[in-house]
């Protein structure tokens, strides 16, 4: 076991970045497979408001870092053989079939094709069955908004959203494990969040990770900042549905950063945390393997929703295991080849680096999502100060 470790420099960087308004409040937290290594935290809950500063038992909105807990749950469905991943999505939810392919538009008449394949589990978890985010590409914004179909924040609509592409053909990231979510209900005969807390949260000893928080853990709860017009930090309020249409696999958990780290412990020792088994260590390994093949994750990709999300930029060498983004080579001075990782939308992010034998993660929630001189910024700060710290 790693001693715990000088965290004064990364105190720093946390502190500093709220100081500069890069971020409104920040919460980080280190661990490697026997226990916590780092914790800290610098800022408000609620820009404005007195208070105390967030810390690891802050709530969080975690967004797209609930994809990995619904991907588990769909992975132990497979090892119990109740789930296929190479069955046609389909097969569990026959609506999927009724999906097609968006082609372009005829003015404002959006031209859509069936499917070239029927789009399988595995390509769900993998982000290669063809569904997208609308901050992300161009065609699905525009058909939102010339059929005013909502985004997955708006409702269950939104699951008539088309491919962008045929299955199995590019990587693209979307709505998929919100899918999967769905899949995963159909196979288990109950809600995505009665499967996840009696196979994962609880387990693990999760007890603040949910989808819908109690009022007491409410109170304990950041809200969603954004930019006002003066350009300081203001409270955007609660930008999740508080009577939502489906429990959502791909972004809907709440979660404070010591729950989260339970999770991703479990993940760097193979699958268990102090006597639970969530995963056998070869299914960690597969999710830690590459699983596009030729396929890559995009070096870059631009925003189309400016407000929402930066561009993502990687650059090339990374790939798509079941459920995480590897890095192909050693990142210098950060973590090392084959680390699995995703991140939130509100600005949540997470590695897991087997090799080293640590897992991190950092926190705010804050829009746009991973702006390059702000929140994107300190991620990189973060871990290049907690490598240095080993």
């Amino acid at each position: 076991m790693l001693s715990a470790i000088d965290g004064s420099a990364i105190d720093r960087v946390l502190r500093e970045a709220v100081e500069a308004g890069a971020v409104p409040h920040v919460a980080a937290i280190a661990a490697d497979r026997d226990g916590i290594l780092y914790e800290g935290g610098a800022g408000p809950r609620i820009v404005g408001e007195s208070g105390d500063e967030v810390g690891t038992s802050t709530q969080f909105r975690i967004m797209s870092m609930t994809k990995m807990v619904a991907t588990v749950a769909a992975l132990q469905q497979v090892e119990r053989g109740e789930l296929e991943l190479d069955a046609p999505v389909d097969t569990y939810r026959p609506e999927f079939a009724e999906i097609q392919v968006l082609e372009g538009f005829d003015g404002d008449t959006p031209k859509l094709r069936p499917a070239g394949s029927r789009a399988t589990v595995k390509q769900l978890i993998t982000h290669t069955s063809g569904l997208g985010y609308w901050f992300w590409n161009e065609a699905l914004d525009t058909y939102q908004k010339v059929t005013g179909l909502p985004n997955v924040l708006g409702g269950a609509e939104a699951f008539k959203a088309p491919l962008v592409a045929d299955p199995g053909t590019q990587y693209v990231y979307g709505i998929n494990t919100d899918w999967l979510g769905r899949v995963v209900e159909s196979v288990a005969g109950q809600g995505l969040d009665v499967v996840i807390k009696e196979n994962i949260t609880g387990p693990l000893g999760m007890d603040d990770t949910m989808f819908l928080l109690d009022d007491d853990r409410r109170e304990n709860c950041v809200t969603v900042h954004v930019r006002g017009e003066d350009g300081n930090w203001t409270s955007a309020g609660e930008l999740l549905p508080q009577e939502p249409d489906w429990w959502a696999g791909g972004h809907g958990l709440y979660s404070t950063p010591r729950d989260y780290i339970r999770f991703e412990r479990a993940l760097l020792r193979g699958g268990e945390l102090d006597g639970a088994r969530i995963l056998t260590e070869q299914t960690v390994d597969a999710a830690f393997t590459n699983q596009i093949g030729d396929l890559d994750f995009p070096a870059e990709i631009p925003t189309v929703d400016p407000p929402i999300t930066d561009s993502l930029r990687v650059g090339p060498g990374w790939k798509w295991g079941l459920g995480l983004l590897l890095n192909t080579e050693d990142v210098p001075g950060r973590r090392r080849a084959g680390s699995g990782a995703w991140a939130g939308l509100f600005n949540t992010h997470f590695w897991v680096d087997r090799s080293t034998g640590i897992c991190a993660s950092i926190y705010t929630n804050s829009l746009p999502f991973i702006t390059e001189n702000e929140a994107w910024k300190l991620y990189g700060d973060f871990e290049t100060a907690l490598y240095a710290s080993l």
